[in-house]
């Protein structure tokens, strides 16, 4: 048994920042030790003449070229050739700097990890020696990009997960929706896309959404759009055929966008909204914005998710947290260990409000109380509210999204892990991004303060042995190590 003796959220490393590369060049490495090895003079021994010392005098005239002044900057480059060999370039070459798709959109989080530029070298990284990072476990798609988890849901036996893809390359862009199905979240099956960017409002993306499952056994996807000028709007998408588990083929409303930004809101800061919530007989989406640096989460309420009303006020602000996108916004029981359907609220009930920041490309969420007269929610402690608290996860962990699992009675959290593979090794493996092993949340009974994360049951299928710590206390922030045998990266 763990246990945890102190509050530990201030005190964890950002794994990400502490570690911002998962790939060491070594090839790199050890040519420039060996360089700095060399000897900078020569030490001149007897003199045998005229022809000794002319001979001393070229060769100390050499080394001082080779090496410089500043020997650093002229360290040689390695190069892969077509035969996959290391070869030394001419250190007068400069990379070409390279931008990363989607920065002028906003959702490419290769942009915040440089690639390349003055005085930063990429290691050539070649498609062979790629081949050994793709995954085991994780879902991802045989190839390309992928990011953001879309409309999780459990239906007629399956569960769905759609996903923001790129079928055209390795590279943010031409965002359309992915669509796979399982029977137990582990082995998953790969179906036709779920939407493309063909009408005038998401032509420029297919963006994140939500599914709501209404009581009538229907559903209702929303979606975020990039309109053909890049201004961001709320659609609906329907199932063609309920009778269908796959769902296999959806068709989008025809008198999409159902929203566009109201007044005081950017064209760019407006989207990701969230699984509808029923309060009476009405239903309440809400959706991440900005003002200026303070995000913002909106709530609109409908009756037949086509057309909505804008409540007055906001659910939740923060100041200087910046864009909020991929909201989500679910209760937990402060009881019981099962999860709860969205709509649920009352007595024992915690709501998470959490919130992706686009400016540090981050998870925070907090726990607080949800006042559905006022339409407001309250963080139980101000000084762990959203964006400035507690994080789901301090690694790779982006736009997560819920989903309650009618089937086992439980709330199932998926996220997008982005890596740190420059977009140029993307490039290379013809692959990017990964889901996160879904895993299920709970209250955490004991703090009061935070949430319990733990992996779907279902991935214990894929143990074959176990190794158990007993007895080992753990202090607030502190770091220890624990013998599990070799493993290999999943």
């Amino acid at each position: 048994m763990v246990e945890m003796m102190k509050n530990p959220f201030f005190s964890f490393p950002d794994l990400e920042n502490e570690y911002p590369s998962s790939y060491t060049p070594l090839l790199q490495d050890q040519i420039s030790k060996q360089d700095h090895e060399r000897p900078r003079n020569v030490q001149q021994t007897s003199n045998k003449g005229l022809l000794l010392t002319f001979s001393l005098f070229i060769c100390i005239a050499f080394v001082v070229v080779f090496t410089g002044s500043d020997h650093s900057s002229m360290s040689p480059v390695v190069v892969i050739d077509d035969d996959n060999r290391p070869s030394l370039s001419s250190p007068s070459e400069k990379l070409t700097p390279i931008i990363p798709r989607g920065v002028s959109e906003g959702v490419s989080e290769k942009s915040f990890h440089p690639v390349s530029g003055d005085g930063i070298l990429l290691f050539p990284w070649s498609t062979n020696m790629l081949s050994w990072q793709r995954t085991a476990y994780h879902f991802q798609p045989q190839k390309n990009w992928m990011n953001d988890p879309d409309g999780p849901m459990f239906y007629k036996g399956w569960y769905h997960l759609f996903y923001q893809y790129n079928p055209d390359a390795a590279v943010w862009g031409n965002i359309t929706w992915g669509h796979s199905v399982s029977k137990d979240l582990i082995n998953w099956l790969d179906l036709p896309f779920a939407m493309v960017p063909d009408h005038w409002y998401d032509i420029n993306g297919v963006w994140t959404g939500s599914a709501t499952l209404l009581p009538d056994g229907s559903i209702v996807m929303i979606y975020t759009g990039s309109t053909n000028e890049s201004v961001q709007v709320q659609n609906v998408a329907f199932p063609a055929n309920l009778s269908d588990p796959l769902l296999i083929d959806w068709f989008k409303y025809s008198g999409n966008p159902v929203l566009v930004p109201p007044p005081g809101i950017g064209a760019k800061d407006f989207r990701d909204p969230t699984t509808a919530l029923q309060v009476s007989d009405k239903w309440r989406i809400v959706i991440g914005s900005r003002f200026n640096t303070t995000g913002i989460a909106l709530v609109y309420e409908t009756t037949d998710f086509l057309s909505y009303k804008l409540l007055d006020g906001l659910l939740h602000e923060v100041p200087t947290t910046g864009m909020w996108e991929c909201v989500d916004f679910y209760p937990v029981s402060t009881t019981a260990a099962n999860g709860l359907d969205t709509s649920v609220n009352g007595p024992g009930v915690k709501h998470v409000l959490k919130a992706s920041l686009d400016d540090t490309k981050k998870d925070y969420y907090a726990l607080g109380t949800y006042d559905s007269e006022t339409n407001t929610w309250t963080p139980d402690d101000p000084e762990l509210d959203v964006g400035i608290g507690i994080r789901y996860d301090y690694g790779k962990y982006y736009a997560s999204k819920t989903f309650y699992d009618q089937n086992k009675k439980r709330r199932i959290l998926w996220s997008w892990i982005g890596e740190t593979d420059s977009e140029t090794a993307d490039i290379k493996k013809r692959w990017s991004g990964v889901q996160g092993i879904p895993r299920v949340v709970t209250f955490d009974k004991k703090t009061k303060t935070n949430v319990l994360q733990w992996p779907v049951q279902e991935v214990e299928s894929l143990r074959h042995s176990s190794v158990e710590f007993d007895k080992v206390k753990v202090e607030a922030g502190s770091i220890i190590p624990l013998d599990v045998g070799t493993a290999t990266q999943t």
